[in-house]
């Protein structure tokens, strides 16, 4: 089973770790990832550029409206992800515990990543996507 471990952050968290030194940090999630390497769980792992390099698009209205970043009345934001393939959503937890993610406001989001094989398999589009994993080796 795949889960994706959303790693999230409060102004608070990110006002603290602008007294650590980058390759400090750097080298506790080489560890970490090196870790979910050696364990054969990890399938994919980015950080995410500041938000305030970001776009927000909400489909409140019609069209939908785009704003760029920050977002003044956001609590929380997404610094980036793993997903791991694990045999439950135990042993993600267990492993998102061990995440160097330390300090106020730090939290770790784990969500479940469906199977595509759990959606309507007599779905043209699932069909079709079925086919471009397969084609591009996801499958």
């Amino acid at each position: 089973m795949k889960y994706m471990l959303i790693m999230r952050a409060t102004d608070e968290t990110f006002q603290a770790f602008q007294d650590v030194d980058f390759n400090e940090v750097m080298a506790a999630m080489g560890r970490f990832n090196d870790e979910l390497i050696r364990a054969g769980v990890l399938v994919a792992a980015e950080g995410l550029e500041d938000a305030a390099e970001g776009v927000v698009v909400d489909y409140s209205s019609e069209p939908p409206v785009a704003t760029d970043g920050p977002y003044g009345e956001t609590k929380e934001l997404f610094g980036g992800f793993w997903i791991l393939n694990v045999a439950s959503k135990e042993e993600a937890v267990e492993w998102a515990k061990r995440a160097p993610l330390a300090g106020p406001g730090s939290k770790c989001e784990i969500r479940r990543v469906p199977s595509i094989d759990e959606f309507p398999q007599d779905n043209e589009w699932i069909q079709k996507e079925k086919a471009w994993r397969e084609a591009t080796g996801q499958l």
